[in-house]
């Protein structure tokens, strides 16, 4: 694919119909010319987890999603990268991203790939809020899109990865849940699952077959029974372990693709909860550490706005619990082929959710009355 049909696939209407007449002819790079990147290329395909929180498109402003008053240091994982990594990493371009449903079905139905939904994002961020699995190659179309893109400039992912984390919207659910807890081997939920493997199956033989040398991580699934926006209902250990079993045929997949590939790693979402945060007791109640910064900040697995809880009030991860994830996929992918990035810092994390005027928290962790808000950062490079 050209550049000018790699940028129709991103124009937004009018502006893609108007590019048609720049899709023929080609502009190969010259002999020798591979356009190598001395950063390291890191696509993601998801879901909200991982869709940036700072989009204006999908969350315009005066919309309570996202970090409400704290919006302007609201960030996922991705995101995070992409501010304090971005000399290692190559995330793409910030800028407006996709074209609208209607517009993209019609210009796929004339064979021109096209992204869709319109968003704010990363170039190399195919997530999309309320995403499922079988988003991936049908629906959304994530993988074709992150492919189309991946072959209009393949020398980035001869040293890349693309990090697949989906399917608490398939079978993550808390509905999901107690049918699991209710019974591990529910018909319907492990339908979901299976899918769900075979969507993921199918869209890394997607991605090997076009660059061999491409790396994928497969991220587990998280148990939403950890989550606070459900901490009011009640379970029981025989329905805990249940679940846990039920969830076990999902990772168990992931990691038998993983086993059988070396460019293929699976991350432990389950494992590195546990690890950060601790688990529940022996009665089904919470029992959870809270997490501590170098400075003595405190975050708790509580809902709330502020930096200092694990999830957001609308349900997502907070910006210093998702830099502590953010950090440990890191560290797992420079352990995982060799690659020498440099640690993530509790420093550079702290001073990301303040990064002008006073701080919103204070050491002990707790939300200063009155502290100003820092304005949005300027996106990265």
């Amino acid at each position: 694919m050209s550049r000018a049909a790699r940028a129709l696939s991103r124009a937004g209407w009018p502006m893609a119909l108007l590019a048609l007449a720049a899709c023929t002819g080609g502009d190969a790079p010259a002999p020798g010319d591979t356009g190598a990147s001395p950063r390291f290329a890191l696509a993601v395909v998801g879901d909200s987890d991982s869709h940036s929180y700072q989009d204006r498109i999908s969350f315009p402003e005066g919309d309570p999603a996202r970090g409400g008053a704290y919006r302007a240091v609201s960030f996922n994982w991705y995101e995070i990268l992409a501010r304090l990594r971005a000399d290692q990493l190559d995330l793409g371009e910030w800028g407006v991203r996709g074209t609208r449903g209607r517009i993209a079905r019609a210009l796929r139905a004339v064979g021109i790939p096209a992204r869709a939904p319109r968003k704010q994002d990363y170039d190399y961020n195919f997530a999309i809020s309320g995403a499922g699995c079988e988003d991936l190659v049908e629906g959304y179309r994530e993988v074709p899109s992150l492919l189309a893109m991946m072959d209009a400039d393949p020398a980035p992912w001869r040293h890349g990865a693309v990090v697949f984390r989906i399917g608490v919207n398939s079978f993550g659910t808390q509905r999901a849940l107690e049918a699991l807890g209710a019974d591990p081997g529910d018909a319907r939920v492990n339908g979901a699952i299976d899918a769900c493997v075979a969507a993921l199956g199918e869209s890394v033989a997607r991605i090997h077959a076009r660059h061999p040398d491409t790396r994928v991580v497969l991220v587990g699934i998280f148990d939403n029974t950890h989550w606070a926006m459900h901490f009011d209902h009640a379970w029981s250990p025989e329905a805990l372990a249940n679940v846990a079993r039920g969830l076990d045929r999902f990772d168990d997949a992931l990691r038998a693709m993983a086993a059988s590939d070396d460019r293929v790693a699976f991350f432990d979402d389950r494992a590195w909860f546990r690890a950060h945060f601790g688990d529940r007791d022996a009665r089904g109640q919470g029992a959870y550490r809270t997490l501590e910064f170098v400075d003595g900040t405190r975050v708790e697995n509580k809902m709330g706005d502020a930096p200092t809880h694990t999830t957001l009030a609308d349900g997502h991860a907070g910006t210093l619990v998702s830099g502590r994830w953010a950090a440990s996929l890191l560290d797992f992918i420079g352990q995982q082929w060799g690659l020498d990035f440099r640690p993530l810092g509790d420093r550079e994390l702290l001073a990301l959710v303040a990064p002008t005027g006073p701080a919103v928290v204070s050491a002990d962790g707790r939300e200063q009355e009155g502290a100003d808000r820092p304005a949005t950062p300027p996106a990265a490079r």
